[in-house]
């Protein structure tokens, strides 16, 4: 069967650069070496000015990864198969090998595909790549090959399985007369029926359906009968899960999924085959990932790193996957140089950092390994998932997303030192602040899973449940003793300190967010929660309506011990004290203004994702509806760059608070700006 030559693949043709075998980027050679970072060789410091990447060096970075990956392939028959991390991933028993050697598999792929676009011949470790991906796609098929992988069983469910297929059928359309083509036409027709027994099927009702679309469309595009009507079914309840402004909600969450799945996989879909067979779905889907301008760029730091954010944080870099697809659309709205600074700096934050290797790989983590990040769906290869950033380099080396200058886009001209910029969606309740005194953005996001419910237990976790997330301050898990970073936990009738987690949004008004909140395990303990961004942090002003006495401990972001001590200070004014870290790259600072009865410096230890020890300020009191008729307790979360001096205006902004007898209101009078209703 012949492959229809679409513009899209015959653009792909088009590219130039092949790699060679002195490509400027080192293989992972050492396996247990923290020095083999990535090197930028002959940065490009003109059109790249900020990070000096070039497309060139996107490749070489995708070849380091790869490298790392045939490590471990010395023969054709070896898979793609890497030391299992301890902790809570898979394989946890024999029977999910197969699958876990599918992914290792599927999902390097994404790396390769499109170096194998540029170079056909690429040999890695003395491995002819193509050679081992079409060799591995017939063990698929060998019922005596360990990797041998089954149909679908007649009333079998979406499984791992149709999520490594969907990604194998987008680099199958990537890479078709490398990939597919030169394969035997009785082992694509038996390909074609194991991977259609689970495309062709049922599947889970988020961005899976994506999977069964990929699958369905690369056979129907190969001449195979599919299943049309199923087909065109998944396309139009994804076009349903569109919220607005750039956002898909993944039942129930808002996260990286609505980025690095749907709005990639429908632009890529579109292009490849739905501008052909279904011009009215592409034309959607195309749409709504122009509207992602809106708000996503800005969720990234002025240096263009990202935030650590919701499930599978393991993948980092993929969050940047659409962002080169930009300059396949006629729009002059995206800036391409903005979009690449941001691109080429998150690959930078990873592929640099010294403990994102281990043993070759990528860790199971966000910089190095991080168990309370890990999912129980992860195994080691789940993590070239991150493979998708690569996945840019389909976009010609002469567009403008490669040859435009990089810049820092509304940061370096519309943002100000010393003012704070909220970006809230409407369509989603997503609330993205930038703060251009440290250069951070911070995101405000959904969050309501009861533990009890959460079989896969990441959607009730610090995954989600934080007040809220930032670039400069990467989540870190709570501890056994009440320990807490950017929430709040609640001694429950058990005895247990009990994080908040389900959370009801209310509305956003003066540049204030507010949310309900209810404990899980009691729902007489009740709180509204307002925070108001600040240029130097944040202004909480909460209301605790309990009915029921509880004592409750509210943390700030946590600082990771990096440069020898963290040191701990305190200012004092008039009735306000202000207790301070310092781990020499930033300072964190907590100003108790009403109701807290407490403020400590809790160490901790194992629960930071940077870092063994860390620091973080807590704030304690015991709540007792018969002595607190206004349940109001407020306090400043601020924050400044190591080594800058606190001013009393900064420290203690705030000159008084006057709380309504019942809590309905809350008013602060500043001292130098006008002051803060807050209306619950």
């Amino acid at each position: 069967m012949q492959t229809p030559i679409k513009p899209f693949i015959t653009l792909l043709l088009l590219i130039t650069g092949w790699l060679t075998a002195q490509a400027s980027a080192p293989a992972a050679a050492d396996k247990n070496d923290k020095t083999n970072v990535f090197q930028l060789v002959d940065p490009d410091f003109k059109t790249s000015p900020y990070t000096g990447m070039t497309r060139q060096h996107w490749v070489d970075a995708a070849r380091y990864l790869l490298e790392g990956a045939f490590s471990y392939v010395h023969q054709l028959d070896d898979p793609m198969q890497f030391p299992k991390q301890p902790g809570k991933s898979y394989p946890r028993n024999e029977g999910q090998v197969p699958t876990e050697k599918l992914e290792g598999l599927c999902r390097t792929l994404f790396v390769a595909a499109p170096l194998l676009r540029e170079d056909p011949s690429l040999t890695i470790n003395n491995i002819r790549v193509a050679d081992y991906y079409r060799h591995q796609l017939e063990n698929l098929l060998d019922p005596q090959n360990p990797s041998f992988i089954r149909h679908r069983a007649p009333n079998g469910g979406p499984s791992q399985i149709l999520v490594e297929f969907g990604a194998l059928a987008i680099s199958l359309f990537v890479a078709p007369d490398i990939i597919w083509e030169p394969l035997p036409q009785a082992q694509k027709d038996r390909l074609a029926e194991l991977m259609l027994s689970y495309g062709d099927g049922p599947t889970v009702d988020s961005n899976w359906k994506f999977f069964n679309i990929f699958v369905l469309s690369f056979f129907k595009n190969q001449g195979y009968a599919v299943n049309d009507s199923l087909l065109e079914e998944y396309l139009r309840k994804s076009l349903l899960d569109y919220r607005g402004q750039g956002w898909y909600n993944d039942h129930p969450a808002y996260d990286y999924y609505s980025m690095w799945a749907y709005q990639l996989y429908g632009i890529i879909w579109s292009e490849v085959f739905g501008k052909k067979y279904y011009p009215d779905y592409a034309e959607a889907l195309t749409q709504n990932f122009k509207e992602m301008n809106q708000s996503y760029p800005y969720l990234f730091a002025r240096d263009g790193k990202m935030v650590m954010w919701g499930r599978s944080i393991s993948y980092r870099m993929g969050a940047i996957a659409p962002f080169a697809f930009w300059g396949m659309l006629d729009e002059s709205q995206a800036n391409l140089g903005w979009l690449r600074h941001i691109s080429s700096s998150t690959i930078l934050q990873f592929v640099q950092h010294p403990d994102f290797l281990k043993d070759g790989v990528p860790t199971l983590g966000f910089y190095g390994p991080f168990e309370p990040a890990v999912q129980i769906y992860s195994c080691r290869g789940s993590v070239y998932w991150m493979g998708k950033a690569f996945l840019g380099l389909l976009v010609p080396k002469d567009n403008p997303f490669w040859t435009a200058v990089e810049n820092e886009g509304p940061w370096g001209t519309e943002m100000k030192e010393g003012q704070v910029y909220n970006h809230f969606s409407p369509a989603t309740n997503l609330l993205i602040t930038n703060y251009p005194n440290i250069g951070a953005s911070e995101i405000r996001s959904w969050c309501h899973e009861k533990v009890a419910d959460d079989w896969q237990k990441f959607r009730s976790t610090e995954n989600y449940n934080r007040l809220s997330y930032n670039s400069a301050f990467p989540w870190q898990a709570d501890g056994n003793n009440g320990e807490v970073a950017m929430n709040y936990r609640l001694k429950n009738h058990d005895g247990q300190w009990e994080a908040l987690r389900l959370f009801t949004f209310k509305k956003f008004d003066n540049e204030i967010y507010y949310r309900d909140a209810v404990l899980e395990t009691n729902e007489q303990v009740q709180l509204q929660l307002a925070e108001k961004p600040l240029p130097n942090g944040i202004l909480r002003v909460d209301r605790n309506q309990s009915s029921e006495s509880i004592a409750m401990r509210l943390g700030h972001y946590a600082l990771p011990k990096l440069h020898g001590q963290l040191t701990t200070t305190t200012r004092k004014k008039a009735s306000f004290e202000a207790t301070i870290i310092d781990n020499g790259e930033y300072q964190l600072a907590m100003v108790p203004l009403h109701g807290w009865q407490q403020a400590e410096v809790v160490e901790t230890e194992g629960l930071h994702p940077q870092a063994e020890h860390s620091s973080v300020i807590n704030l304690s009191a015991n709540f007792d509806p018969a002595n607190n008729e206004s349940g109001i307790y407020a306090c400043l979360m601020l924050w400044k760059k190591s080594g800058e001096k606190w001013t009393n205006d900064e420290l203690f902004p705030v000159k008084s608070i006057t709380c309504d007898p019942h809590g309905k209101q809350a008013v602060l009078t500043f001292k130098k700006s006008k002051p803060v209703v807050v209306n619950f």
